[in-house]
């Protein structure tokens, strides 16, 4: 019994070593990874925050209700989610976290998607949600090009009135051990409050303010796009490196418990094989 229990325990303990070593492995190549996510999300964002406030005074400006980017729709029929999701799992709650803020927000609501990474592409297909196209599987290659053919798309279908809304879903990069999931409306944009901070700096507009909206949104949009993309690989490559690190941790833990076991259950059965030896010595 006991040289059974022996045996179930070491070849426990060698399946343990060998998922540690792949954890560990992950773990390795997640933190490789990290430092160029981090500089690539951060070299995106001096161009958004710049495009942002241009766009804010631009639309501030706009007292052309005609314009499809800044009038919200009477009724709101159907919205459209890009959902940026992992290209893989083993990343804790990143993936998971990301679908539960979207089926919150869409409640209640007709909606289609464009999924980018596998796991959005896989989840939507597999609840039957219409999608734009399945296209963009991976994140971590797609291309500020890129972004652009998929900001002229999405403009497209909104004023063709495929949807009425546009939202984004990605998550933001706080620190290595905080990620956050959140929803933002692209589309229409929605104007600064009355009593916002303005620049003091005057724009003066050569195509007026209606016009210069039509022309830069695909540029914003795209930029937009290719921002919420950095964010999202950084923060999942840091949800990735931290969930291996704690799973390699517990394995550790767990072939220290294992050794202990092993190393009662052989004392148990020397002892044992001691004192059937003295029994039969004794007779």
């Amino acid at each position: 019994m006991a040289g059974a229990s022996m045996k179930d325990i070491k070849l426990r303990i060698k399946s343990v070593e060998s998922t540690m070593q792949i954890t560990k492995a992950m773990q390795l190549v997640a933190t490789s990874k990290l430092r160029r996510a981090k500089e690539r999300m951060e070299s995106s964002k001096p161009y958004i925050t710049i495009s942002q406030e241009a766009l804010s005074a631009a639309v501030a400006s706009c007292d052309d209700v005609t314009v499809p980017f800044v009038t919200p729709r009477a009724e709101v029929k159907r919205r459209c989610y890009v959902v940026i999701a992992g290209d893989r799992g083993l990343a804790g709650g990143y993936n998971a976290n990301i679908f539960k803020a979207v089926a919150a927000h869409a409640e209640g609501f007709d909606y289609c998607v464009l999924p980018m990474g596998r796991k959005a592409v896989e989840r939507f297909h597999r609840y039957g949600v219409e999608s734009l196209t399945d296209e963009y599987t991976r994140v971590e290659g797609i291309s500020v090009g890129t972004c652009y053919k998929l900001a002229e798309m999405l403009i497209e279908g909104y004023q063709s009135e495929k949807y009425d809304e546009l939202w984004i879903v990605n998550t933001t990069f706080l620190s290595m051990m905080s990620q956050e999931a959140v929803v933002s409306r692209l589309l229409p944009i929605e104007k600064p409050a009355d009593d916002a901070p303005r620049s003091p700096v005057t724009t003066v507009y050569e195509l007026g303010a209606a016009e210069t909206l039509i022309q830069v949104m695909p540029d914003f949009l795209a930029g937009r796009l290719y921002s919420a993309l950095c964010d999202a690989f950084a923060s999942e490559v840091a949800a990735r490196r931290t969930a291996m690190d704690s799973a390699t941790k517990n394995a550790g833990e767990m072939i220290s418990d294992l050794r202990l076991k092993f190393n009662r259950a052989r004392q148990g059965a020397i002892t044992q094989e001691i004192t059937e030896i003295v029994a039969g010595a004794e007779q």
